[in-house]
Protein backbone atom coordinates (compact mmCIF):
# COMPACT_ATOMS: atom_id res chain seq x y z
CA UNK A 1 0.00 0.00 0.00
CA UNK A 2 1.61 3.45 -0.86
CA UNK A 3 1.50 5.48 2.07
CA UNK A 4 0.25 9.50 1.27
CA UNK A 5 2.59 10.27 4.46
CA UNK A 6 5.79 9.13 2.69
CA UNK A 7 8.57 9.80 5.68
CA UNK A 8 6.02 8.18 8.29
CA UNK A 9 5.85 4.53 6.40
CA UNK A 10 7.84 2.77 8.74
CA UNK A 11 5.57 4.10 11.81
CA UNK A 12 2.61 2.22 13.53
CA UNK A 13 -0.69 3.24 11.29
CA UNK A 14 -2.18 4.86 14.87
CA UNK A 15 0.91 7.49 14.63
CA UNK A 16 -0.01 8.22 10.81
CA UNK A 17 -3.34 8.53 11.84
CA UNK A 18 -2.71 11.15 14.44
CA UNK A 19 -0.13 12.81 12.16
CA UNK A 20 -3.44 12.92 9.48
CA UNK A 21 -5.71 14.35 12.52
CA UNK A 22 -2.97 17.31 12.83
CA UNK A 23 -2.60 17.90 9.09
CA UNK A 24 -6.86 18.10 8.29
CA UNK A 25 -7.10 20.92 11.30
CA UNK A 26 -6.72 23.28 8.15
CA UNK A 27 -3.32 21.95 7.80
CA UNK A 28 -1.97 24.29 11.41
CA UNK A 29 -1.86 21.54 13.85
CA UNK A 30 1.16 20.03 13.03
CA UNK A 31 3.28 23.19 12.56
CA UNK A 32 1.64 24.56 15.95
CA UNK A 33 3.00 21.33 17.44
CA UNK A 34 6.69 21.52 16.05
CA UNK A 35 6.95 25.19 16.65
CA UNK A 36 5.57 24.60 20.69
CA UNK A 37 8.13 21.61 20.51
CA UNK A 38 10.97 23.57 18.87
CA UNK A 39 10.53 27.40 19.31
CA UNK A 40 13.93 28.64 17.75
CA UNK A 41 16.56 27.44 14.69
CA UNK A 42 19.77 26.81 15.56
CA UNK A 43 22.99 28.96 15.04
CA UNK A 44 25.19 26.89 12.31
CA UNK A 45 24.65 29.31 9.29
CA UNK A 46 28.10 28.49 7.64
CA UNK A 47 29.70 25.79 6.63
CA UNK A 48 32.97 26.53 8.73
CA UNK A 49 30.68 26.44 11.76
CA UNK A 50 29.15 23.17 10.67
CA UNK A 51 32.31 21.28 10.18
CA UNK A 52 33.63 22.44 13.72
CA UNK A 53 30.05 21.54 15.64
CA UNK A 54 30.43 18.24 13.68
CA UNK A 55 34.08 17.82 14.67
CA UNK A 56 33.25 18.54 18.09
CA UNK A 57 30.71 15.75 18.35
CA UNK A 58 33.00 13.21 16.52
CA UNK A 59 35.82 14.66 18.97
CA UNK A 60 33.28 13.56 22.20
CA UNK A 61 32.24 10.74 20.98
CA UNK A 62 34.03 8.83 18.50
CA UNK A 63 37.67 10.16 19.11
CA UNK A 64 39.43 7.16 17.66
CA UNK A 65 37.46 7.00 14.28
CA UNK A 66 38.84 7.90 11.08
CA UNK A 67 39.33 12.15 10.57
CA UNK A 68 36.48 13.90 8.62
CA UNK A 69 38.02 16.14 5.84
CA UNK A 70 35.28 18.16 4.88
CA UNK A 71 31.62 19.59 6.40
CA UNK A 72 29.18 21.54 4.51
CA UNK A 73 25.57 22.42 3.55
CA UNK A 74 25.16 21.48 0.41
CA UNK A 75 22.25 23.08 -2.04
CA UNK A 76 22.16 19.72 -4.39
CA UNK A 77 20.86 17.29 -1.60
CA UNK A 78 17.38 16.53 -2.59
CA UNK A 79 15.46 15.57 0.91
CA UNK A 80 12.78 13.63 -1.00
CA UNK A 81 15.13 11.78 -3.51
CA UNK A 82 18.34 11.25 -1.63
CA UNK A 83 18.40 11.72 2.37
CA UNK A 84 19.00 14.40 5.09
CA UNK A 85 22.24 14.08 4.49
CA UNK A 86 25.50 12.05 2.93
CA UNK A 87 28.77 10.92 4.54
CA UNK A 88 31.04 9.87 1.62
CA UNK A 89 34.29 8.03 1.73
CA UNK A 90 36.85 8.53 -0.62
CA UNK A 91 39.82 5.70 -0.41
CA UNK A 92 42.96 6.55 -2.38
CA UNK A 93 46.64 4.91 -2.60
CA UNK A 94 49.12 7.08 -1.49
CA UNK A 95 52.45 6.37 -1.22
CA UNK A 96 51.71 2.18 -0.72
CA UNK A 97 49.33 2.88 1.86
CA UNK A 98 45.32 3.49 1.68
CA UNK A 99 44.07 6.60 2.94
CA UNK A 100 40.32 7.45 3.30
CA UNK A 101 38.90 11.19 3.07
CA UNK A 102 35.67 11.41 5.03
CA UNK A 103 33.05 14.36 4.14
CA UNK A 104 29.63 14.93 5.37
CA UNK A 105 27.29 16.84 3.41
CA UNK A 106 23.91 18.22 5.22
CA UNK A 107 20.83 19.19 3.14
CA UNK A 108 20.99 22.87 2.97
CA UNK A 109 17.16 23.52 3.93
CA UNK A 110 18.99 22.71 7.43
CA UNK A 111 20.35 25.36 7.85
CA UNK A 112 17.10 27.13 9.25
CA UNK A 113 15.93 24.29 11.51
CA UNK A 114 16.09 23.23 15.02
CA UNK A 115 19.54 22.24 16.94
CA UNK A 116 17.82 18.61 17.94
CA UNK A 117 17.20 18.04 13.93
CA UNK A 118 20.66 19.21 12.80
CA UNK A 119 22.52 17.34 15.69
CA UNK A 120 20.46 14.08 15.00
CA UNK A 121 21.66 14.37 10.87
CA UNK A 122 24.96 15.20 11.94
CA UNK A 123 25.09 12.31 14.86
CA UNK A 124 23.48 9.69 12.11
CA UNK A 125 26.57 10.88 9.45
CA UNK A 126 28.68 10.28 12.29
CA UNK A 127 27.92 6.99 12.93
CA UNK A 128 28.98 6.28 9.51
CA UNK A 129 32.25 6.44 10.13
CA UNK A 130 31.85 3.28 12.23
CA UNK A 131 29.19 1.63 10.74
CA UNK A 132 27.99 1.54 7.44
CA UNK A 133 24.84 -0.29 7.41
CA UNK A 134 21.81 1.33 9.25
CA UNK A 135 21.78 -2.32 11.02
CA UNK A 136 21.41 -2.79 15.22
CA UNK A 137 25.09 -1.79 16.67
CA UNK A 138 24.65 1.83 14.12
CA UNK A 139 21.17 2.79 15.94
CA UNK A 140 22.95 1.80 19.34
CA UNK A 141 25.80 4.31 18.07
CA UNK A 142 23.35 6.82 17.42
CA UNK A 143 21.53 6.51 20.72
CA UNK A 144 24.91 6.24 22.68
CA UNK A 145 25.68 9.98 21.03
CA UNK A 146 22.12 11.54 21.28
CA UNK A 147 19.91 9.84 23.45
CA UNK A 148 16.91 11.25 21.88
CA UNK A 149 17.82 10.23 18.52
CA UNK A 150 14.83 8.45 17.47
CA UNK A 151 12.45 11.04 18.93
CA UNK A 152 14.33 13.73 16.91
CA UNK A 153 13.92 11.55 13.78
CA UNK A 154 10.10 11.28 14.49
CA UNK A 155 9.96 14.48 14.72
CA UNK A 156 11.86 15.64 11.84
CA UNK A 157 10.01 13.43 9.68
CA UNK A 158 7.13 15.47 11.15
CA UNK A 159 8.75 18.38 9.90
CA UNK A 160 9.41 17.12 6.46
CA UNK A 161 5.60 15.91 6.03
CA UNK A 162 4.73 19.58 7.22
CA UNK A 163 6.85 21.14 4.57
CA UNK A 164 5.58 18.42 1.72
CA UNK A 165 1.67 19.36 2.23
CA UNK A 166 2.14 22.87 3.49
CA UNK A 167 4.89 24.14 1.11
CA UNK A 168 6.08 26.00 3.83
CA UNK A 169 9.33 26.17 6.42
CA UNK A 170 8.50 26.93 9.88
CA UNK A 171 12.19 28.40 11.15
CA UNK A 172 13.54 31.23 9.10
CA UNK A 173 17.52 32.61 8.93
CA UNK A 174 17.71 34.78 11.99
Amino acid sequence: MHSDLPYLRAYPQALQDQVRGLLGEGGSGLAVLLLRKYPQAHGVRTDKALYHYTTELKNRYLRNADAINKVLFDNKIHVVRNALGLHTSVSRVQGGKLAAKHEIRVAAMFKQAPDEFLRMIVVHELAHLREREHNKAFYQLCVHMEPAYHQYELDLRLYLTHIERAGERLWAAA
